[in-house]
């Protein structure tokens, strides 16, 4: 068996989302969302796609960059994910260290990378000097079976449901309330929203977001709270990020805005909802446990200083 790692291509696009949805199954994904992602990549990023071939065949892939938008420089990250039926050929060490020369090449001097919180990935990061950081909880909502609240019969006064739609024209208070719940979300590296054409590059114009699904709360014509809906156009749907601004929170707006968009998702034949938190995030996981989400996989953010 021979493993290499090169560069992606744009005809990969569809082999990466197989091995994702292999690696992780709580992820979502599609082709188009592979491709935006490196075709939108900020340069300041230093952005690679790493990709594992056994064979000739696509076994690997890794997310590999520059903590960019973080305060602290010198931060970077390397997510490799492996197809299950290829794991222990070496594609996984392989992909790992590529991304790590790359990263010190472009002036890294810390690597994050996330584990699965199984004792087969803990030794695979701890052989090659990663150490644990933090956990993340992965959860899961049935909506096709489970129950889901009912809206209030009336909103508070002042308070509407908006979606991202309604602000296709100048999506610029989003991005002001994104930077906000951002800088406030627990994480070892941290992020500092204030480049708006990046943003519109990244998240607005992501090819996952559904700007339809996607709430926002409005109070007194202000966004107050959002929950970003990913979805891939089949059966499944993700939280991207739900949130809050400060001067608002306390009164059950991030739960409104979930319950609007989850009801709406059900509606347009989304089975499977999807989100990540985490572990110290214990508004958001209280909230999510509410909604009968379930954890059904824990992550451990692991670091590992270069040189």
């Amino acid at each position: 068996m021979t493993v290499i790692v090169r560069d992606f291509r744009p005809d990969d696009a569809e082999a990466v989302v197989r091995v994702r949805r292999a690696a992780l199954p709580f992820e979502v994904t599609t082709p188009h969302a592979v491709l935006r992602q490196v075709e939108s990549a900020n340069p300041a990023k230093k952005y690679r796609l790493l990709i594992a071939e056994e064979d000739g065949e696509i076994v690997g892939t890794a997310n590999v960059g520059l903590a960019y938008e973080s305060g602290t420089p010198g931060l970077s990250y390397a997510n490799p994910q492996v197809h299950p039926d290829h794991r222990g050929h070496g594609a996984g060490g392989l992909l790992l260290r590529t991304a790590e020369e790359h990263l010190a090449a472009e002036g890294a001097e810390s690597v994050y990378a996330w584990v699965l919180d199984e004792p087969g990935f803990r030794s695979f990061a701890g052989k090659r000097g990663y150490r644990p950081s933090r956990p993340a909880h992965f959860q899961r909502l049935d909506l096709a079976g489970g129950a889901l609240p009912e809206l209030p019969a009336a909103l508070p006064p002042g308070v509407e449901l908006r979606t991202a739609a309604d602000y296709a024209a100048d999506p610029r208070p989003l991005f002001e309330a994104d930077a906000e719940v951002t800088s406030d979300e627990p994480s070892d590296i941290g992020a500092e929203l204030d480049d708006y054409e990046a943003w519109l590059a990244e998240t607005w114009n992501n090819p996952l977001l559904d700007r339809d699904l996607t709430t926002v709360v409005t109070v007194e014509g202000k966004v107050a709270a959002f929950t970003a809906a990913h979805t891939d156009g089949g059966a499944r749907y993700h939280s991207g990020m739900t949130g809050t601004l400060r001067a608002y929170r306390g009164r059950g707006l991030a739960k409104l805005a979930k319950t609007d968009s989850l009801r709406r998702a059900r509606a347009a034949g989304y089975t499977d909802a999807f989100t990540s938190n985490d572990a110290e995030n214990g508004p958001m996981l209280a909230i999510n446990k509410w909604f009968g989400y379930a954890i059904c996989a824990t992550e451990v953010r692991h670091v590992r200083t270069l040189g």
